[in-house]
């Protein structure tokens, strides 16, 4: 469905792009009738120009976004919603003394069964 959404895309923004070039070639025919001197034709000749290279950066400017959509959308799966968890720190410094006190049970691992914990007492 995307390469179809793409292409549709690229053709509206491609179509949008030679709205724009005619219109600046309907401008600089309009400005060189107007114009009295060379200079002023060849000035409304390099605006014209300019706004068909305007146009069409912006064409390739909006192809790349909805390569970058479609991309996006095929690889959704891959993104990252939730954090990851951080991993808690071996000991903590108790507030009040200042010292260190581990962050874990003293009496062993507590999912061992009991017959298999080592108790250091």
């Amino acid at each position: 469905m995307q390469p179809i959404k793409e292409k549709v895309s690229n053709a509206a923004s491609s179509g949008k792009a030679h709205v724009d070039i005619y219109k600046a070639k309907a401008e600089e025919k309009v400005e060189k009738a107007a114009a009295r001197t060379e200079e002023e034709k060849e000035i409304a000749h390099q605006l014209r120009k300019a706004k068909e290279a305007q146009a069409k950066m912006e064409l390739h400017h909006s192809k790349a976004q909805h390569a970058a959509d479609k991309l996006r959308a095929k690889q959704s799966h891959l993104a990252v919603t939730k954090p990851q968890p951080h991993h808690t720190p071996l000991g903590t410094v108790a507030p009040h003394t200042g010292t260190a006190v581990p962050s874990y049970p003293l009496g062993g691992n507590p999912t061992l069964p009991a017959h298999k914990k080592h108790t250091y007492m």
